[in-house]
């Protein structure tokens, strides 16, 4: 008799194979990502049956009947001594699917992460706003809760999380984390927030900005001495300042634009470069420090320009990702040409190899 699909017993195994998500669906074997890549599994497919239990093995009690009606619905599960994991349930054709990402217990130290020193200076920010891009998959969660982790090992402060759902959990160290989750302890993220200020906070982070009304309240936040985090489905710090700008009505952009070049610190957009040599990947990021050219670009709506100055500045520890997939290459980390098929630029990172830029030398010191 064929045994049937275990849900605990197969995310036991893909965290134990360093998989970072699972993707099951009816009619399909279980598909796990790892390095970035899907991978099949050589597990039988699944059931309707088999989903539909999995689902109630998981599912939190006092969420079971949103399943039954609605399609899409977020929620945290945990195997204690193993791995929590964000869950999105959904459905294909008609037909129940989830979508797993794992959450480690471990947050990890910025120095661990190989992403540039200058991040380590972040955290010390009193107040604005620092935002991490990227695709989904890219980091941007980890890096923030090592910044958050930092600050929560060394400073004396109080950290609120609204966060839909809650990742990584924070032991109190020498400050005190409030974990807030959507749905569950507050209404929205523009709720949250807006309560959060009442709650005497130093630093809050918001999981991810959606819209104008989220916003609006995280700049309201970073204008009244508060340091906010966040994160944006965005590739680099142009096309960020842009998507904020538009997310709200043309009358208003010039006051949105100058409030964000008051409030904005940083931005960190980041990817992960899979090593064909190591099998393991590298992040390749673009920082933006907000200087006080930036923040004339910003006002004056000539972003474009920041592009310029990324490529070319070396005296305010910006970064470009071209620069930053040059050091890569430099190092052994990656290819070049795993470099290039990274890049947002690919010829102008051929002429960095080329050393047709002067001052090249100085990306690998």
């Amino acid at each position: 008799m064929e045994e049937k699909f275990n849900i605990i017993q197969f995310l036991r195994s893909a965290v134990s194979a360093g998989a970072s998500d699972e993707h099951l669906k009816v009619g399909h074997p279980p598909y796990i990502r790892k390095n970035g890549f899907i991978k099949k599994t050589n597990m039988p497919a699944l059931s309707k049956e088999e989903l539909d239990n999995a689902i109630l093995e998981i599912a939190p009690t006092a969420i079971r009947d949103e399943i039954l009606t609605k399609c899409d619905v977020d929620f945290m599960y945990e195997i204690k001594g193993c791995s929590r994991f964000r869950v999105n349930y959904n459905r294909q054709i008609g037909l129940p699917g989830l979508v797993i990402r794992n959450i480690s217990y471990n947050i990890p130290k910025l120095k661990d992460l190989s992403l540039p020193d200058i991040l380590e200076s972040f955290s010390g920010y009193q107040n604005g706003i620092i935002l991490v891009t990227g695709p989904t998959g890219s980091g941007k969660s980890t890096t923030i809760a090592s910044l958050i982790n930092q600050i929560n090992e060394n400073d004396s402060k109080h950290i609120v999380t609204i966060e839909d759902p809650i990742e990584y959990v924070f032991e109190c160290k020498k400050s005190i984390v409030s974990q807030r989750q959507i749905g569950v302890d507050t209404k929205s993220f523009s709720d949250g927030i807006k309560y959060a200020l009442r709650q005497d906070p130093d630093v809050i982070f918001i999981g991810e900005i959606r819209d104008k009304e989220t916003m609006a309240a995280a700049l309201k936040a970073s204008e009244t001495g508060h340091l906010v985090f966040s994160t944006l489905h965005t590739n680099d710090a142009v096309q960020t300042i842009n998507r904020i700008v538009n997310m709200f009505e043309e009358a208003n952009r010039h006051l949105i634009r100058k409030q964000l070049g008051e409030t904005l610190r940083a931005t960190i957009a980041q990817k992960l470069v899979y090593s064909e040599k190591d099998q393991t990947r590298y992040p390749a990021c673009e920082i933006m420090v907000v200087t006080s050219t930036i923040k004339d670009y910003i006002v004056k709506d000539n972003t474009e320009e920041i592009y310029e100055l990324l490529r070319e500045n070396n005296i305010d520890d910006m970064i470009s990702l071209n620069t930053s997939l040059a050091i890569l290459a430099e190092r052994g980390c990656i290819s070049q040409q795993e470099a290039l098929e990274n890049s947002n630029d690919e010829n102008e990172l051929e002429k960095v190899f080329r050393g047709v830029y002067q001052g090249t030398k100085a990306y690998y010191e």
